[in-house]
């Protein structure tokens, strides 16, 4: 399975000079645009031994969260404002998942680390404790002696141990890359407000919440994603309200802004604003960068940086969550997952996930690009409760055959929704227009629109904005497992809600 939902396609398309013809319009879209998109560094790293030798990291389930110094009776001790409010808003209970792991329990990890240490007396013997997550009370420790890691298993605070990442034996040489300064002529399209991401838009009626002045302003967007490639640089996205960022693969990114240039692309198809060249479905927006995905390996501990990146985007007080990564096959860990895992509570990013709501968070996630492979089905998280899983589809509006289906192991629709992925227009990270393939970024499409709509209808909890998008799609009488509940229609959405406003 892919670290990521995206492909890359390797054609240009050439038609009649008409201006009103879609297929001449992406064509200029596509001229000297579309050679290997997926990735701005592709052929540039060489690779190089892991730094500092071989490590491990476990996760550690613990018992429960005794000896914990914060109560719920005194949640700004440990929440932030704007989460509460959040909740507040919503009229969402507080529970005991929000309670921070137990430092009395962090406290015996690290003394039981520290014994050991002494007594084997083995001065080259490392560990750290590298995250914990709250909702899932876990503890992620990293470590050069799975001695001690089998030991610190046994610990009676210790409910349940994981192995969830080996270091690699290489990993890429970073090679930094440059962005263009300036979009070349044939990347506008005259007379197009949105310009190259006019379908994208139009396809959904979003552009009609931008004309009564519906732009997402007002609202977070947190994107957990794999890199941001010279976001920080591109002229194009200096317009962008980017609030900050935050890495959360371990060890952290000496160049945060030269990974991958994935999340750039996500981020761009929401907060782009240049007329006639690509505007975004939330220009007006606020948004959180947080790297949660290492592509150095492909393994479970990616599910913990997820969590701990949807925990930290709650104490922000984001109010919606773009993610377009999904997880089912691991390195050299043949069938770790299953189809029949696929219940939104098995896998710990999925368990994670389907909380969001209860936080008042909106999570809009890809449903994967597994509909050609093996697999064929959504990955994980698509598969949680009360979210909004987005499948991608082509300019015909017909399903696109990489699109991973549903449903989930008991039985809910899946995918929620679809959107334009096939191919979407977006800014890649050396700041030139491109057209890409994915589910990765038909996801970024709906959250930017969910944005915009939400920010109409601010009474609306993240359960219900969530309903309204169903309710107002194409296929919501209908819904199967492949088309979901169709086409969004934003605009009936927010029509549908201001009606329901108003009467109550």
């Amino acid at each position: 399975m892919p670290k990521n939902f995206g492909f890359t396609p390797f054609f240009i398309i050439f038609a009649p000079m008409n201006h009103n013809n879609y297929l001449y319009r992406l064509g200029i879209c596509l001229l000297l645009a579309v050679a290997f998109p997926l990735s701005a560094t592709a052929g540039t790293r060489q690779k190089q031994k892991y730094p500092g030798g071989k490590y491990y990291i476990w996760r550690y389930t613990l018992q429960d969260k005794q000896g914990a110094a914060y109560s719920l009776a005194h949640p700004g001790r440990f929440l932030s404002r704007a989460s509460l409010e959040r909740r507040k808003r919503q009229g969402l209970p507080l529970d005991s998942t929000d309670l921070p792991v137990s430092p009395r329990y962090l406290r015996q990890i690290e003394k039981a680390s520290t014994e050991f240490v002494r007594e084997l007396k083995q001065r080259s013997l490392e560990w750290t404790i590298i995250g914990t997550s709250r909702w899932n009370n876990t503890v992620l420790v990293r470590a050069n002696d799975t001695t001690l890691l089998q030991r610190l298993a046994t610990l009676d605070c210790v409910r349940q141990s994981a192995h969830v990442w080996t270091s690699p034996d290489s990993i890429p040489r970073m090679v930094r890359q440059k962005a263009h300064d300036s979009f070349n002529p044939w990347d506008s399209v005259p007379g197009a407000h949105y310009g190259c991401g006019q379908e994208q838009i139009e396809m959904l009626l979003g552009q009609r919440l931008h004309n009564i002045g519906m732009k997402g302003q007002g609202m977070t967007i947190a994107i957990l994603d794999g890199g941001f490639q010279n976001a920080d640089a591109i002229p194009a996205l200096q317009r962008i309200d980017i609030a900050g960022t935050k890495d959360f693969v371990y060890p952290n990114s000496a160049y945060f802004y030269q990974e991958t240039d994935h999340g750039t692309k996500v981020l761009s198809a929401m907060g782009a604003n240049v007329p006639q060249v690509l505007v975004g479905t939330a220009p007006e927006a606020r948004y959180w960068l947080l790297r949660c995905e290492d592509q150095q390996s492909e393994q479970p501990v990616e599910e913990d940086y997820w969590a701990m990146a949807a925990e930290y985007a709650d104490s922000l007080g984001a109010d919606i969550i773009s993610s377009s990564l999904g997880y089912n096959d691991y390195d050299d860990l043949p069938g770790y997952y299953h189809q029949h895992d696929l219940d939104g509570h098995t896998a710990l990013i999925s368990r994670t996930a389907s909380m969001l709501a209860q936080k008042g968070i909106i999570l809009v996630n890809s449903a994967g690009n597994s509909g050609m492979g093996p697999w064929k089905k959504i990955a994980f998280p698509a598969d949680a409760e009360a979210i909004l899983t987005v499948g991608a589809l082509n300019i015909e509006q017909k399903n696109a055959p990489f699109s991973g289906v549903g449903p989930t192991q008991d039985g809910r629709v899946k995918p929620d929704v679809m959107a334009l992925g096939s191919p979407t227009a977006l800014i890649s990270g050396r700041g030139t227009i491109v057209r890409d393939m994915g589910t990765s970024f038909s996801t970024p499409v709906v959250a930017g629109l969910v944005a915009c709509l939400w920010q109409a209808l601010p009474q609306k909890t993240a359960v219900e904005i969530m309903e309204l998008v169903r309710q107002a799609s194409s296929n919501y009488q209908r819904p199967d497992n492949i088309f979901g509940y169709g086409i969004p229609n934003f605009w009936r959405a927010y029509m549908v809600g201001k009606v329901k406003v108003n009467s109550e």
